[in-house]
Order: C-alpha cells, then structure tokens, then sequence
C-alpha cells in the first residue's frame, strides 16, 4: 500500500508518518512506500525526521520517498517525472495535511496555503486516480457558531472573522465540491503535545500561557487563588490521540463522503484548562471568575 502525504514534517503529520510507517510494516512484512511532499529549504528538516523515524522503523530510510515540491504551485509543483513514479506506485490514501496553522499569519500566506494548496492537492489526487483524500481540516470552520456544531454541518452561516478561519472553511468547501474523487474530512480540535512524552512542535495556542504562569509563579505562592475574567470554553486534544484517530478511520471500509472530529467530547472551560497548568507548573491557580465586561477599562498590565 502505497502513501502520499502532505504536510509530513509538521506537527501532526510526523506523529501520522510513524503510525503509517508501522501499520505497513505489518501488513507486508518490508512495508510499503510513503511519498513525502517536501519544500526544498524542508530537506534538511527531513533528513533528521527520517532518523526520528528510524527508531520505530528501521526500513524508514528506504521506505520514506521525498518529493521535492510547493503546495503554492500547480499539481503541488511535481514534474511529469515524480507524477510518472506516482502513477507507478498506484497511491492509494493522500492525506493532505499541508498548510499553515499560525494564528499569526497573514490573510495573503493563509489563502496561498491554506486554499490553494488544497486545490492542487485535489487536482494531484483526481491525475493520479488515488483511493481516497483525506483532508485534514479544523474545528475553526465553525467559526463563531454559537451552539453544538455537529460532524454533520458546515456551511450554517456561522461568522469567519479570522484568516484561518476563514481559510479552512473555504478549502473544505473544495473537497466538498469535488468530483469523481473519494475523501473524507477530519477537524481536530487545538492540538497541544504527545500525551505520554509531552513533546511539542513549537509555542502556539495554550503554551503562550506558559510565560505568563512562570512569571506569575515567582511573584505569587502557589496557593495563593485569583480572580480572572471568564474566557469561555476550549477543546484540546493531544497529538497522539489526531494521529492514531487519522490513522484508524483511514483505514475503515465504506466511510467516504464523511466528516469526523477528532475532539475531546467534552469541552472545557479555559479557567480550568489554565488551573490544569498552573498546578502542574507550582503557580497560584483562579479560585473565582468574573463576566470580564466590569473588566474592560481596566489597563491591560
């Protein structure tokens, strides 16, 4: 069985690569190819991951196959000659997971990646006749919808006011849209590190408060409780938990067509979350939380 995927050196998809690489292996013994997307400036960055991989694999160097190319670019940038050594190896499951997750970036880097490199990845798969397209997604294309947003719904209405919001929504709408090609859709929530080793790719998302805990730690014992303002709800999952869950439903028969949330069933509430930290960290924890409106005039220091 061979693979291509998008988005391997990132987050998610190294944790993916792992598990492929050992679902294969099993399966046939010396393990089948996995074609790996990768940006030139990226070969580096892959070399070392190769040897990452080596340590659940030891037939990952022969197995893991770069492919040189820009999700930016049409078919993903692939010549005729890597798209000839594709249509050799009969890809059966593309899983698309190159994009940027960067709350930071701008509307320009979101849209070029982030819809664009899924429309070529559409394009790659329909010229390559594959199995199935599995398209990682987000929860952000729920935006601001206020209530349960189920597997089920996708376009409700729901306000996007942020790039990547906005972004992800668009590009699932593509897979959606598309013809002649099975896929299926996956939306985890906020991805924080392996539940086991605690190994993270970089500072985003909640490790921002992680500065702000430290600090507050050597200012304030730990028991000491604070006031804070209330900041709603958060769902986060570990990157273990995405990878095996990508893993697993790929590989079920009679799913395509389908949208799947790789969340925690429960959300909780940020107060909480940030307790979780605090505590593992010595810091003083919010033992009460207000409606922030009060809150609003007084300066942010």
């Amino acid at each position: 069985m061979a693979y291509l995927i998008t988005g391997a050196t990132g987050f998610i998809g190294r944790h993916l690569v792992t598990r492929l690489l050992a679902r294969s292996h099993r399966r046939r013994g010396s393990g089948g190819e996995l074609h790996v997307l990768v940006r030139q400036g990226s070969l580096p960055r892959l070399d070392s991951l190769i040897e990452f991989w080596s340590s659940f694999s030891p037939s990952a160097p022969r197995r893991i196959r770069p492919l040189v190319g820009d999700l930016q670019e049409p078919l993903l940038g692939l010549s005729e000659e890597q798209l000839e050594q594709l249509r050799q190896a009969r890809i059966e499951h593309l899983f698309h997971l190159g994009a940027v997750y960067d709350m930071t970036a701008g509307a320009e880097l979101n849209e070029l990646t982030n819809v664009e490199g899924t429309r070529q990845a559409i394009a790659l798969a329909q010229a390559l006749g594959v199995g199935c397209l599995h398209h990682v997604s987000s929860i952000a294309v729920a935006g601001s919808y206020r209530g349960i947003f189920t597997e089920e719904m996708f376009d409700e209405g729901q306000p996007l006011d942020h790039p990547y919001h906005r972004t992800k929504f668009a590009a699932e709408e593509l897979v959606r849209e598309s013809q002649q090609l099975a896929w299926r859709i996956y939306r985890p929530s906020i991805v924080v590190g392996d539940s086991r080793t605690g190994q993270i790719d970089k500072v985003d998302g909640p490790y921002y408060f992680f500065p702000l805990i430290k600090r507050a730690r050597q200012l304030l014992p730990a028991g000491v409780p604070l006031i804070g303002p209330v900041a709603g709800h958060t769902n986060i999952v570990p990157v273990d938990f995405v990878a095996d869950a990508l893993d697993h439903i790929a590989h079920l028969p009679r799913l395509d067509g389908q949208t799947f949330h790789l969340t925690d069933p429960l959300t909780r509430r940020s107060s909480e979350v940030l307790n979780t930290f605090a505590k593992a960290a010595g810091g003083p924890h919010f033992a009460l939380t207000v409606d922030p409106g009060p809150l609003a005039a007084i300066p942010r220091g």
